[in-house]
């Protein structure tokens, strides 16, 4: 197991990433409560996850629990990350007698740890809790660093709040019921934090992609440490996103487009990084941030961890769909760019006729092939 400090300025917690976590996670939770063993959770403790995942791993979940929790279910997929969800689950809450002193335990993906985390940062003006993230994507990024939120009809996360977590416990073993499709989703992420801030990663990924992709437990361990290793500096240095912090969103600009160009039924979040990833790539090279055999290394990178979905869409489209990015401070556009192998930055002056290009370099990569040389 590999252990994770985050240090900011309003939350100290740790990573737990290792196997077989999942067997013992109320004395590790106590531990954490308490400083010692002994000891015991809030009266009330509450459990957000979704239906499939405690039919496979509620047995070994509650293993370890000497009171059972309470069970709140989220449906699975983005279109119930809404404050609908939330008011519901808030209600069940009230109903079964949670109080200040309750204790909630997110236990799913990204959507349940975003949910998860603003129902705590919100239920009684804000409770405990703890990460134990189910995915890929989750465990390299979306559980470390506090922020939480759900989505509107007019952008994605644009309701929200930091709470930090008690602690993240990512236990690998949950990802064996992940699809190939969904880790090599979240492996994007992985490729992102390299890129962006760790050049060793991306060295790793380069060379050990067989291994990675094959699951190989040692090889997964490494990334998803790097990876939160990565994102925890860049929060310890950053917490509120006021400046450093933007950069983790390399790819996520015209990614998030995407996503609520296509309502957030076509892609998976992870993918659509991937994509935002290549048009991100396309416009450091442009301007001169990378040059062409840093963009050349990055790109196959990139396409390592594929295949990407093919897309057909506007790029205009999306080029509006990106004023709703959260970046964005009034008419500034901003947009995150690679600066050589192992290092981004944010820049203010990225005008619409670039985004647009880069879009329509991404959706000219990402054309469907054709059907003869799709079906060979």
């Amino acid at each position: 197991m590999q252990i994770v400090r985050v240090e900011t300025p309003s939350a100290k917690y740790q990573v737990f990433a290792g196997t077989g976590l999942i067997d013992s996670l109320e004395p590790r939770m106590v531990r954490v409560l308490h400083g010692t063993k002994s000891g015991k959770l809030p009266r009330r403790v509450f459990v957000l996850t979704s239906q499939a995942i405690w039919d496979h791993w509620s047995k070994r979940f509650l293993s370890s629990f000497t009171v059972e929790p309470i069970v709140l279910l989220l449906p699975a997929g983005e279109k119930f990350k809404t404050l609908r969800s939330v008011e519901k689950l808030l209600r069940e809450m009230a109903k079964a007698g949670g109080d200040r002193g309750s204790l909630l335990i997110a236990f799913g993906g990204g959507i349940v740890g975003d949910v998860g985390g603003f129902l705590a940062a919100i239920y009684m003006r804000g409770i405990d809790y703890f990460q134990v993230p189910t995915t890929f994507l989750s465990q390299v990024d979306s559980s470390v660093g506090g922020k939480t939120g759900v989505n509107l009809p007019e952008g994605k996360n644009l309701v929200g709040s930091f709470h930090h977590p008690l602690a993240v416990f990512a236990d690998m073993e949950l990802l064996g019921t992940l699809s190939d499709r969904e880790l090599r989703a979240g492996l994007f992420e992985s490729v992102k934090a390299g890129i962006i801030r760790d050049r060793s990663l991306v060295r790793y990924m380069e060379e050990n992609a067989r291994l990675i992709l094959g699951r190989d437990s040692t090889a997964l361990e490494k990334v998803i440490a790097a990876s939160i290793r990565m994102k925890a500096d860049v929060v310890g240095k950053d917490e509120r996103e006021g400046g450093l912090r933007m950069i983790l969103n390399l790819g996520h600009t015209l990614g998030h487009a995407i996503e609520s160009v296509t309502r957030y039924k076509q892609l998976l979040h992870g993918e659509a990084v991937g994509w935002g990833l290549i048009a991100s790539l396309y416009l450091g090279r442009k301007r001169g941030s990378i040059s062409e055999k840093e963009f050349d290394r990055l790109m196959r990178l990139v396409y390592l961890y594929g295949p990407l979905p093919a897309l057909k869409l506007n790029a205009q489209k999306l080029v509006d769909a990106t004023a709703k990015d959260k970046k964005h401070l009034g008419s500034v556009r901003r947009f995150v760019l690679p600066v050589g192998v192992g290092d981004a930055c944010v820049v203010e002056d990225v005008t619409g006729g670039e985004l647009l290009e880069a879009a329509q370099y991404m959706l000219a990569m990402a054309r469907p092939l054709p059907e003869k040389v799709a079906t060979a």
